[in-house]
């Protein structure tokens, strides 16, 4: 990957040829200048910059997604509160990378908070004394504000949010991408990479038009060569929250995640429930672990965690 620079069209020579930034795949390349200068051989300085600013941070999950609509940023706010009530002296953040549709702050029930810039950098915006989170919509005047940008933009503001934020001392930084492997993904895996990024998880549901693209979410983390932690299975089953019955509103035609899991050879971490009182948990920005402890879905995820934990804990040592 150090070999193509970020936006590369397909058949990109690379910055090592030759014929970077003359070949005919260049034409039309934002970064055609720079790779013809050669200055795209140089090392990004920000690479640097951002190792030492998560040098306090244990351990960085990326939580992808190929598909949009499967959970993926409801599942990163069940991980962020599930991590920081399972023991109130970890401290978890949470960076919602998704530029052009930032969804945490509704969620996690703080819209409307703004974040504030101080030498140390940008202070994060706290949810909880040990739950804190960074994103655009704490940035934009109204949430209804679109964020209308091209990719070097979007690749600019991951870069800033990753370099100026100050976390303080994390034990877990939750990274909320947006759906699909395009430039924010190649961006947040390049800049991890470097300052030690624990692994991804991967969250899908249960039908085939989900695992097609999860399956190709899967390839590219091997293809950049980062860990896969596990696959979260999201709406697995749908649970009646008056007689608690449970039905398959989206059939796992072709076996679902764990059969996906068993053909790629990645570990499955759990399924979560569909249970329309955590979508108005989320819609209300209220915390579905404190409000429905005894929830199947909260059951479950508990399970998913401890084996999250464990991952993680077993590639420190």
């Amino acid at each position: 990957m150090s070999n193509v620079p970020e936006n590369a069209p397909q058949h990109c020579p690379g910055t090592q040829s030759q014929d970077a930034g003359k070949a005919s795949a260049c034409a039309g390349c934002p970064n055609q200048n720079l790779c013809a200068s050669g200055a795209a051989n140089l090392p990004d300085p920000a690479i640097d910059i951002i190792k030492n600013r998560l040098s306090n941070v244990k351990h960085k999950i990326l939580i992808l997604s190929g598909k949009g609509g499967v959970g993926k940023s409801t599942v990163t706010s069940l991980l962020g509160h599930g991590l920081a009530s399972r023991n109130p002296d970890v401290n978890v953040g949470i960076l919602d990378a998704d530029i052009c549709g930032p969804s945490q702050p509704r969620v996690l029930g703080v819209n409307g908070e703004q974040v504030h810039n101080s030498g140390s950098g940008w202070s994060p915006v706290y949810v909880t004394d040990n739950l804190s989170l960074m994103s655009i919509g704490f940035l934009l005047g109204s949430p209804d504000d679109a964020v209308i940008w091209r990719g070097p933009k979007k690749n600019g503001m991951i870069k800033q949010f990753l370099s100026e934020v100050d976390w303080g001392e994390l034990d877990y930084l939750l990274v909320d991408t947006p759906p699909g492997t395009s430039d924010e993904h190649l961006s947040a895996v390049q800049y991890l990479s470097k300052a030690g990024l624990t692994g991804a998880v991967v969250v899908t549901t249960p039908p085939e038009v989900a695992l097609l693209d999860v399956r190709k979410e899967i390839q590219f983390c091997q293809k950049v060569n980062v860990p896969i932690i596990g696959v979260i299975e999201n709406m697995s089953l749908f649970v009646c929250p008056n007689c608690q019955t449970r039905s398959e509103i989206f059939p796992a035609t072709t076996g679902g995640a764990p059969q996906m899991c068993t053909e790629m050879q990645v570990p499955l971490l759990g399924s979560l429930p569909l249970d329309p009182l955590l979508a108005r948990c989320c819609d209300d920005g209220r915390d579905f672990l404190q409000e429905l402890p005894n929830s199947p879905a909260v059951q479950a995820l508990k399970a998913i965690l401890e084996k999250i934990v464990t991952t993680c804990e077993s590639t420190s040592q």
